[in-house]
């Protein structure tokens, strides 16, 4: 089956077309045909695109909209710029979406309907920056694909329905959380998902015994305990601002910083959320960037002081929820770094895990350099008795097995 993953934004549009069946799953032999990503919709967009043989073609176009970015992808597809890729655009099988927010109603990926449509919809309060965007990719792929060609919504919150009520409730009013659904519901499912199937495909742990810590370490960041196969518990919570220090959001935070802030510096409420979410973390930090690599290159280059702060704090936040999951969950058998960061810095994976050797990491330093650019593997030595591994995440793969799984009927477990 070739499904269509497509991630829209508010401007932006990435997609990925994947070949993948039952036999292709199960055998980790899955093609991934083409990707790419358009951004500045809504005027002349920008995008580069990848085809057959990986061949690369970037350039701009005028794009109003959602649907005219689909429908440059679905004619590009086709074309023999692409090598092509398809023949036609019937070759389109299904569609996967990513979708941000399934609330407590979506467990699980689902194949859309205009009920599924209208819970999404209902959702929108917990995610209005995303599932607006979610929901116009829907209706623009289904205007440019037709109604025949099945669609699926794959929820960013699904995987961490498994966490307990201990882990998820606040400590608020309980009345709030009946009312308003205020709770821990987590995000980056997909990934932290992906990395614990694939670890146990590599070491022929099943299911049942999966006790590890997952990192997702990108501009996003996120830590998930897994027992059992299941989430049960994660940094992210009601939104995704909870929890590690990111590229702009500051993480964990006193709630009583908000009202000071607004009274000392004059901002409302939405200037603070915006002051949290787009100007904190590691930008905040440092007053210089939030990408980790031009961070990297200050602190060594230049020994800039607050450049170097920003990572300290960054590797201290991400071994302090490591410490806080051996414990909830009573020791693990692995941690897993994903994530564009988590996969391609191991200055920054060796950071994170220095003074965890009372845990048992014992980290090889000649395996953890090599394992950046796709690499994946163990990087602490085979005597270690907590080792640490470097998984690269695929969400779109397993958006795209879990649309062929819902359009199909074939089980799935998390």
């Amino acid at each position: 089956m070739n499904v269509l993953v497509i991630n829209a934004g508010s401007s932006t549009l990435k997609f990925q077309l994947v070949r993948t069946d039952a036999e292709r799953i199960a055998a980790h032999t899955d093609e991934k045909l083409a990707r790419g990503q358009l951004e500045r919709i809504g005027g002349e967009a920008v995008f580069t695109l990848r085809g057959r043989d990986d061949r690369v073609v970037r350039g701009s176009a005028p794009m109003r909209d959602l649907r005219a970015a689909i429908e440059y992808i679905v004619s590009w597809l086709a074309s023999d710029e692409s090598g092509p890729v398809i023949g036609a655009v019937g070759e389109i099988e299904a569609i996967g979406h990513r979708v941000v927010h399934g609330g407590e109603r979506f467990q699980r990926s689902v194949r859309i309907t205009d009920e599924v449509l209208r819970g999404i919809e209902d959702n929108i309060d917990l995610a209005p920056l995303h599932n607006p965007h979610n929901l116009r990719g829907v209706a623009a792929a289904r205007a440019v694909l037709g109604a025949d060609v099945p669609h699926v919504a794959v929820f960013d919150t699904a995987f961490h329905h498994t966490i307990p009520e201990r882990a998820y409730l606040y400590a608020i009013p309980y009345q709030l959380y009946r009312r308003h659904k205020v709770r821990r519901y987590g995000f980056h499912g997909t990934s932290h998902r992906y990395v614990a199937y694939r670890w146990r495909e590599l070491t022929g742990v099943t299911r049942e015994r999966t006790r590890i810590i997952t990192l997702h370490l990108g501009n996003g960041c996120s830590a998930c305990a897994i027992d059992g196969g299941d989430s049960i518990d994660t940094s992210m919570g009601f939104t995704p601002l909870e929890g590690l220090v990111m590229g702009t959001r500051s993480g964990d935070l006193d709630p009583a910083v908000l009202e000071f802030l607004g009274a000392k510096e004059g901002l409302s409420p939405g200037d603070v959320d915006n002051l949290l979410n787009k100007q904190s973390g590691l930008l905040g930090l440092s007053g210089l960037t939030h990408d980790m690599r031009e961070l990297l290159a200050e602190a060594h280059e230049n020994d800039d002081r607050r450049a170097r702060l920003a990572i300290d704090i960054f590797c201290y936040r991400a071994r302090k929820y490591i410490g806080a999951y051996l414990a909830t969950l009573g020791g693990a058998d692995a941690i897993v770094f994903a994530g564009g960061i988590g996969e391609n810095a191991p200055e920054i994976r060796s950071q994170i895990c220095r003074g965890l050797a009372w845990a048992g990491v014992e980290l090889d330093d000649a395996m953890n350099t090599r394992m950046v650019n796709g690499a994946e593997g163990r990087i602490t030595t085979e005597s270690a008795p907590l080792a640490v591994w470097v998984i690269p995440t695929d969400e779109e793969l397993l958006i795209a097995r879990d649309t062929f799984r819902a359009v199909t009927g074939a089980e799935a477990r998390f």
